[in-house]
C-alpha cells in the first residue's frame, strides 16, 4: 500500500515504479520514479489530482479502495502527457460520476490521446476556482512547462500547490516527503536538465506568477514532496539564470587514439588554468548526466574524429541533443583530427545553431598529433580563460 496522508482528507495515492528504467524510450531512470496522484476530500465534494501511468493503474485502483475512497466528483488534469493522465479512463469507468477537469488545450489533448468523450469535461480558465465544499481548488496556467497546455492546481485552504511535472524528479522513494539533501537536488537537476531546460524562459515566468500565492507545500507528480517550497523554487531559479560556471564539459570519441591523445592533453591544459572540467565518452555517455552538466557549464568543447568526411556519429548525437535543450553556454569549440580532410567543423556548427553561443576557434589537426601541434591546443585553453575571465566567472 502507498497511501500516504499530507494532511487531513488529503492523501497521496499514485504508485511507485521501482523498476522503470527508461523514460519515453529516451531518458535513463537510474533511480525509478513514481507517478504521484493526489485524493483531496471536501465536505462535499472529492477531488483526484492526476492519475498515474496505466502500466502502473492497478496499483492506483487499489489505493483507492483501501483509502475508502467510494465516489470521486472531479478529475484534476494539469497534464494531458500519459504517465499522468492515462489511467483517467479507468478512473472514469469505476466512478461513473465523475468529470474531468481541465484547461480547453489538454482537454483536446485528451479527446486526441485517450479518446474520452466530451460530455466528460469541465474546462476551467486561468484563475479559476472550484469548490468541494470547505475546500478550494484553483487553476493557474503554467504553459510550456513542458507541455502547452499544463496548468498547476492550488489548495487555497490548505496552501498546498500540485504542480503535476514541474519541480518534479525521477526518484522511487518510500518517503513522502524530501530531504533536502544534495541527492535529492541532483535528481531534481536531471530532470530539469533532460525535461524542463529548453523552457527556461517560460518557467521563469512561470515562477513569478506561482510565487504570488501562499504555499507551503509543493506537491508534484513525479518524486518527493516538499515541505519547504524555497528549497527547490531556488533551486529552480539558479538553473534558469543566466548564470554560468567557470567548467568547461568535453564530450568525445576517439576511433584510433589520435582523438583521445588531443582531450587528454588539452583537458590537462584547462585543469592547470583553474578551470573545472568534464570529459565524458559519448560512445556510453549517461545522457541525463551529460544534460546536467550542460546546465551550467560556460563551455562545451566537442572533440570527435572524422568520419565519412563528418564527425562521429556519437557526437552528432551529443550536439543535437545539446542543441535541442538549449543551454545558457556562453561558448563553444570543436577539437578533432582527420586523415584527408572533412565538413566536421560545418557540419557541426549548423547542428548548434539553435545554441546562442560564440564558437571559439576549433582546433583539428591531421593524424596523430605532433608535440608542436598540440600547443595549439593550449592556445584553446588561453583562449577559454580568457573569455571566461571577461564573463566574470574566472
Amino acid at each position: 500500500m502507498t497511501v500516504r496522508e499530507i494532511k487531513k482528507g488529503i492523501l497521496s495515492v499514485g504508485a511507485i515504479d521501482w523498476d522503470r528504467r527508461l523514460f519515453d524510450e529516451l531518458i535513463p531512470l537510474p533511480d525509478g520514479t513514481s507517478y504521484n496522484a493526489y485524493i483531496v476530500m471536501g465536505s462535499e465534494k472529492t477531488a483526484l489530482i492526476d492519475t498515474v501511468d496505466p502500466a502502473k493503474e492497478h496499483e492506483l485502483l487499489r489505493n483507492l479502495e483501501e483509502a475508502g475512497i467510494e465516489r470521486i466528483d472531479y478529475v484534476i488534469a494539469n497534464h494531458a502527457e500519459q504517465d499522468h493522465s492515462g489511467s483517467i479512463p479507468t478512473i472514469l469507468d469505476k466512478y461513473t460520476g465523475a468529470k474531468v477537469v481541465t484547461n480547453a488545450k489538454c482537454k483536446a489533448f485528451l479527446m486526441d490521446l485517450l479518446h474520452i468523450p466530451e460530455d466528460k469535461f469541465i474546462v476551467i480558465e486561468d484563475g479559476e476556482s472550484l469548490s468541494l465544499g470547505d475546500r478550494t481548488l484553483e487553476f493557474y496556467m503554467t504553459p510550456w512547462v513542458h507541455w502547452p497546455e499544463t496548468m498547476v492546481t492550488y489548495l487555497r485552504e490548505d496552501k498546498i500547490l500540485f504542480t503535476c511535472d514541474f519541480f518534479g524528479s525521477h526518484f522511487a522513494s518510500s518517503e513522502l516527503y524530501a530531504n533536502e539533501d544534495a541527492r535529492v537536488l541532483e535528481d531534481a537537476k536531471r530532470y530539469y536538465a533532460e525535461i524542463m531546460m529548453p523552457f527556461r524562459t517560460n518557467i521563469k515566468k512561470n515562477i513569478e506568477k506561482i510565487e504570488k500565492l501562499d504555499i507551503e507545500i509543493i506537491a508534484p507528480s513525479h518524486g518527493t514532496v516538499y515541505r519547504r517550497p524555497s528549497f527547490i523554487i531556488d533551486a529552480y531559479k539558479d538553473w534558469i539564470s543566466d548564470k554560468v560556471e567557470n567548467k568547461v564539459l568535453v564530450p568525445y570519441v576517439s576511433m584510433h587514439g589520435s582523438t583521445r591523445e588531443m582531450v587528454e592533453y588539452f583537458v590537462s591544459a584547462l585543469m592547470k588554468r583553474g578551470m573545472k572540467v568534464k570529459q565524458c565518452n559519448a560512445i556510453d555517455a549517461d545522457i541525463g548526466k551529460f544534460a546536467m552538466e550542460l546546465v551550467d557549464a560556460a563551455t562545451v568543447v566537442l572533440a570527435t574524429p572524422t568520419v565519412l568526411a563528418g564527425p562521429h556519429p556519437a557526437i552528432v548525437y551529443a550536439a543535437s541533443l545539446a542543441a535541442a535543450l538549449r543551454p545558457k553556454t556562453k561558448f563553444l569549440s570543436i577539437i578533432g583530427s582527420y586523415g584527408w580532410g572533412g565538413r566536421t567543423v560545418d557540419i557541426l556548427k549548423g547542428i548548434l545553431t539553435p545554441i546562442k553561443a560564440e564558437l571559439i576557434e576549433p582546433v583539428l589537426i591531421k593524424g596523430l598529433p605532433k608535440e608542436e601541434e598540440l600547443k595549439k591546443l593550449d592556445e584553446l585553453a588561453d583562449r577559454i580563460l580568457e573569455k571566461h575571465r571577461e564573463t566574470g566567472i574566472a
